[in-house]
């Protein structure tokens, strides 16, 4: 049975006689016309963001107005940018961003199954993109059933696949007059790449996530989605192609309080040396403080790693090994000099040895 919020008149239709006076009739709340409400309505009430949709579906308008307020934050998809209205104001460099799906993480196991490439001019005075952006998508049938879980994180199905090869002729013409190369995982992506495409071993590579310093300046996370996410974009991600592109986007954002783009980071990046410093021999005890420190394990080597970005880093890492790792006075360390032709590749730079003690 209903709930009743008039007894009386409930009392009157049964025929009772409850002894209860009856309730004052309520006048409905007269409605103000959407018309009448002013900007700051708009930008706070969710009835006037109702109302806008209803009356003129301009919902870029909408998103705007609710991205104006403190407590919102709107997204948008990302649409994939195909030509920059911007005259370049210094000399031009010309950037292959690329991205590869594949059937897993071994290169030596696995392969490639999608291979995007996005080639655009970055004017190095400005730090962004400018002119004709040219794009080639392709698959590559592996030669072996997909993953279960690599068809449900990337959508590319056997049928996809079935037969289909990469235009080598489309990329040898895409990449004409590349300057360089950015993936946002280039160690992942470079192997792969070089192994079925040799003629990107003779190109600098530059890693938009492992050659900005995203945490330090300010951004909880690196991964791509989530800086997207940051400027304002969301897109369908782990395909070879919207990543390029969501990767265009950001990176021709300012980067932090520096002021520069996330190209002119990587510019920057290009021509500073980078060391691959191995800490032969630490002690077994000393291991912990390598983790905190940022080192990794490399289990095939059994040593464990670390990368700089400068020699002034180098030093300072050589002396921090000399004081907490380090009790023998005769230790020595690995170091390997990787420039960007060699950065990212699994190939070995020019390699030394450095004593190191307190």
């Amino acid at each position: 049975m209903p709930a009743l919020t008039n007894p009386s008149a409930a009392a009157d239709q049964l025929g009772l006689d409850l002894g209860l006076p009856p309730l004052p009739a309520v006048a409905p709340k007269k409605k103000e016309p959407v018309a009448n409400r002013g900007p700051a309505q708009k930008a706070t009430h969710p009835k006037a963001i109702r109302a806008l949709a209803t009356e003129q579906t301009d919902y870029e308008a909408i998103a705007t107005t609710l991205d104006a307020h403190d407590d919102y934050k709107v997204i948008r998809r990302l649409k994939p940018t195909l030509q920059f209205p911007s005259a370049p104001v210094g000399a031009v460099k010309r950037v292959a961003i690329l991205d590869t799906e594949t059937t897993g993480l071994s290169v030596l196991s696995d392969a490639i199954i999608e291979l995007a490439l996005v080639v655009v001019d970055i004017d190095t005075a400005t730090g962004l993109p400018v002119g004709e952006v040219q794009v080639f998508d392709g698959f590559d049938d592996p030669q072996r059933p997909i993953p279960a879980e690599i068809q449900a994180l990337t959508g590319i199905t056997d049928d996809m696949v079935a037969g289909q090869r990469l235009d080598l002729l489309a990329i040898n013409q895409i990449m004409k007059g590349v300057d360089w190369v950015v993936a946002h995982n280039a160690a992942f992506d470079r192997p792969f790449v070089e192994q079925r495409l040799p003629l990107f071993a003779s190109l600098p590579w530059a890693c938009s996530f492992a050659d900005i310093s995203w945490k330090q300046l300010g951004y909880g996370s690196a991964k791509l989605e989530t800086l997207a996410a940051h400027f304002g974009w969301f897109y369908d991600a782990h395909r070879a192609d919207m990543d390029c592109h969501a990767l265009l986007a950001v990176l021709g954002q300012s980067i932090g309080d520096s002021g520069q783009t996330g190209w002119q980071h990587l510019l920057a990046a290009l021509v500073q040396p980078q060391y691959l410093l191995q800490a032969t021999g630490a002690p077994f005890d000393a291991k912990d403080y390598l983790k905190l420190r940022g080192y990794r394990w490399d289990a095939g080597a059994r040593v464990w790693h670390t990368r700089l970005g400068s020699e002034a880093a180098l030093e300072a890492e050589c002396e921090w090994l000399a004081q907490r790792v380090y009790a023998n006075p005769r230790a020595q360390v690995t170091i390997v000099e990787l420039d960007a032709l060699a950065r990212y590749a699994g190939r070995d730079g020019k390699t030394s040895v450095r004593s190191v003690s307190a």
